[in-house]
């Protein structure tokens, strides 16, 4: 039963987002920037959270500079949301002249190589319609993918992988990411994988600290050792709006050969640009994430790394 209500939730869903999808996208702004009146100076959606991000990542700035950003910011998010409902409909053609890749004929070569690719990027500009990647690749025998956190409402789980696997990149859960390298290379093909690596580990996934925004920060390292285990090249995508409803996307290679660097090194070089990306224009990052509820303090309190093993501690 609880199948065939969820069944009827998706496509009833599905087809409010398809028909609202269907308004040119200047309807979308306008509909975007009622929402930034709520959002904003209605319901201050996380307002605690953002003030008290943008305070730790920018103490140098006035309390002016930071309510500056702290708009600016409400106003692409809303933009995000707006976007994000276009995306279902947009042709091809419009995703390829509205998200521009520089470097895409490198990971094109780099995958005729032989060797995988290991894209990182973070929550920022639009990393929905990153996705779109797919449409300047040349090889349609290789996997393309992008790693994903199911939901846990189903009926939007589903609704979002409609949305991001229609171009012909493949949503892949967290914990299937071994299996859908494996069940490629066993067809012998090769495969670029998108991670959007700026999220909150678990406390049994912290294995490093760095600081991060001027913060000490617990991240996730799952990349690079996926990276050494297959050979595969590293990537960060830096990401840059150019202006409403166009973004473009470079390729930097941050290694080719991950068994050769130390341990740690590509997730710091990541946030090392990352955060170059992010100071660069702040007001595109994800600064409604509670990205730092984490601390080595507490960390410290109950776990510890035994043989690279997080356990937590005896009470």
């Amino acid at each position: 039963m609880k199948k065939i209500v969820n069944n009827i939730a998706f496509y009833v869903l599905y087809g409010v987002w398809y028909m609202l999808s269907l308004l040119p996208l200047w309807l979308h702004y306008c509909l975007a920037w009622l929402l930034y009146v709520l959002v904003a100076h209605v319901f201050h959606y996380r307002r605690r959270v953002i003030r008290r991000n943008l305070a730790n990542a920018f103490p140098e700035k006035t309390d002016a500079e930071r309510r500056k950003l702290e708009l600016q910011f409400y106003r692409f998010f809303c933009d995000y949301i707006a976007e994000s409902v276009k995306f279902a409909t947009m042709s091809r053609r419009n995703v390829m002249k509205r998200m521009v890749f520089h470097g895409a004929d490198e990971m094109v070569e780099i995958l005729a190589s032989g060797q995988d690719v290991a894209l990182m990027l973070g929550h920022y500009g639009n990393w929905e319609w990153v996705t779109s990647l797919v449409l300047w690749m040349k090889d349609p025998h290789c996997g393309y993918g992008h790693i994903y956190h199911p939901l846990e409402n189903q009926v939007f789980n589903r609704l979002f992988l409609s949305m991001r696997n229609r171009l012909g990149s493949q949503s892949v859960a967290m914990n299937d990411t071994l299996r859908f390298i494996h069940r490629h290379h066993s067809q012998g093909h090769c495969t670029e994988i998108g991670y959007i690596s700026d999220q909150v580990p678990t406390w049994l996934n912290i294995h490093h600290w760095l600081t991060f925004l001027n913060q000490e920060t617990p991240v996730f390292t799952g990349v690079e050792r996926i990276a050494r285990k297959y050979d595969q090249a590293v990537v960060y995508v830096d990401v840059k709006r150019v202006k409403r409803g166009y973004y473009e996307a470079t390729f930097k290679v941050i290694t080719r050969a991950p068994k050769a660097m130390d341990e740690f090194a590509i997730t710091d070089a990541y946030f090392k640009m990352l955060e170059a990306t992010i100071r660069r224009e702040p007001q595109y990052w994800l600064w409604s994430h509670n990205r730092w509820k984490r601390t080595r303090e507490e960390f410290d309190r109950n776990y510890v790394n035994i043989g690279g093993r997080v356990v937590a501690r005896k009470q």
